[in-house]
């Protein structure tokens, strides 16, 4: 969850806030850096890493790997992908335009700018294809699967309704286009076998699940009826049985995916059966949308947070062998809930951490010695009002800010900028810029991103003109020689690095 946008008022110095795929860590952007916690107990939350220096507005983690991909606020075009134990970049690239989103599973890595998305091997960072001409995405929304069976891409297909375009990151080839809301898109969610996938629209009332890849509606969850809302994220439950939904108000509803039960047929002989029965045969010659809101499920569990207002990202997480549900908040802080999942009901607070630095790092829910106090405050409407005020412009447009003192020139796959008609890049080659650095090691790396890119295997799907240009930053050994899924070259981290 980008939280630049929102950046103006806001209560911490927390530029970027996101859980890792299979929830084990969480990911934390700042003025200052980068940080890295994790989720392997509710007591304590584990720092395993910090990274001080530029401000960063995006880092990903990849699984509970010592990879991260990271873009600074002050650089928004460029992509470092680092080894953050061993404290190296392995490499970087360049884009055309600021870069909104990054995802990544085991085989591919997906940047997001406004109209475009790029697909890259993670193996060795190739660009594989290049989706251009999006429609205007400038809050960069897409969702990745993080199944390797069912490595699908989700994004928007229009900026005026809610068409989700699926996108086979594997084979390369458009799959299907979902008609999923009639207003535009505000959040996208994969489950983690890739089967299924949540949307919601900007009005955030109805929720949809559909399956992938046919597309077919499966549920249909109503999270309000009486205001529309702001959706800032969704998440599935590992066995994809629970979807959990946080907005810009103080409650993150939790849905459960089942099939409604049928009711006993004697209850038909009762007064209310009959009423029941009268109800559900009147339906059809009811208004279509009425005839939803009968067949639109409930949720099944919600939770409050102390404020409303604010952005934030929840998901579901088992922690010592129970179900939580986490949110991280723009204010600084992440939130433990309990959940019960046979009762559902009031999520209860358990904990609560600080994530941006400040001293008081967390306390527990039913503690009235709280570093900082768990209630509704009467002023939450008017930070409701100023957070809305402040989230009108959008992190693409604060990136366009600060990439006007930036200077990333995007080259061709000959390292020389781009002589197309309507190209204005100039300056340095790539290899002039690292020829400029210094060093017999870094010219290398120059020999091999060309060798890279000249390499037959990539070259039908290869589209440098106007696209993502870098290299390997490493000592020569190049992120095609990291084993991703080896855990003696990524071991899981689970204290700080010195």
């Amino acid at each position: 969850m980008n939280l630049v946008a929102a950046s103006g008022e806001q209560q911490s110095n927390l530029l970027f806030v996101n859980f890792n795929q299979d929830c084990t860590s969480l990911a934390v952007g700042s003025k200052s850096g980068y940080r890295l916690f994790s989720l392997g107990s509710v007591e304590k939350l584990d720092q395993i890493y910090e990274n001080e220096g530029e401000d960063v507005c995006i880092v990903e983690r990849l699984f509970s790997s010592s990879l991260v991909a990271i873009v600074s606020l002050q650089h928004p075009r460029k992509l470092k992908v680092c080894h953050f134990k061993k404290g190296t970049e392995i490499c970087n690239y360049s884009y055309s335009n600021s870069i909104l989103a990054v995802k990544l599973n085991r085989q591919r890595l997906i940047v997001c700018l406004e109209e475009s998305l790029y697909i890259h091997n993670i193996r060795d960072m190739k660009v594989l294809h290049t989706i251009r001409d999006t429609p205007p995405n400038p809050h960069g929304l897409c969702a990745l699967s993080i199944s390797n069976d069912n490595c699908f891409l989700a994004y928007p297909g229009s900026n005026q309704i809610g068409e989700v375009q699926i996108f086979d990151t594997i084979n390369l080839r458009a799959v299907t286009m979902i008609p999923a809301h009639d207003n535009p898109l505000a959040a996208l969610a994969f489950s983690c076998q890739g089967t299924k996938l949540a949307t919601a629209s900007e009005k955030g009332t109805v929720l949809r699940v559909f399956s992938i890849p046919e597309g077919q509606k499966l549920f249909e969850f109503r999270r309000g009826v009486k205001r529309c809302v702001n959706i800032n994220s969704m998440a599935f439950s590992t066995d994809a049985l629970f979807l959990s939904a946080s907005s810009n108000t103080e409650t993150v509803h939790i849905f459960k995916l089942e099939p409604p039960k049928e009711k006993p047929t004697e209850e038909s002989s009762t007064w209310m059966g009959m009423m029941g029965q009268a109800l559900k045969s009147s339906a059809t010659y009811l208004p279509v949308q009425v005839t939803d809101m009968f067949n639109q499920g409930r949720s099944f569990a919600t939770a409050h947070l102390p404020n409303a207002g604010l952005k934030n990202v929840c998901t579901i997480a088992t922690i010592q062998k129970l179900p939580r549900l986490l949110v991280a908040s723009q204010d600084g802080y992440l939130y433990m809930y309990n959940l019960d999942p046979n009762e559902g009901g009031e999520c209860a607070l358990v904990k609560q951490h600080r994530l941006d630095g400040v001293v008081g790092e967390e306390s527990a829910g039913d503690d009235q010695s709280h570093d900082r106090p768990l209630t509704h405050a009467a002023a939450g409407g008017a930070a409701a009002a100023a957070t809305g005020a402040a989230s009108a412009a959008t992190y693409a447009a604060t990136a366009r800010r600060s990439d006007a003192t930036a200077a990333f020139q995007p080259l061709s796959s000959t390292g020389k900028p781009p002589s197309s008609a309507g190209s204005a890049w100039t300056g340095e080659t790539f290899a002039e810029v690292l020829k400029r650095r210094g060093g017999p090691q870094e010219v290398d790396a120059v020999a091999m991103m060309d060798q890279l890119l000249d390499s037959p295997e990539s070259q039908p799907y290869q589209d440098l003109e106007q696209g993502a240009v870098g290299g390997d930053a490493s000592d020569g050994r190049g992120i095609g020689g990291l084993r991703l899924d080896d855990d003696s070259e990524f071991p899981p981290m689970s204290h700080k690095n010195d």
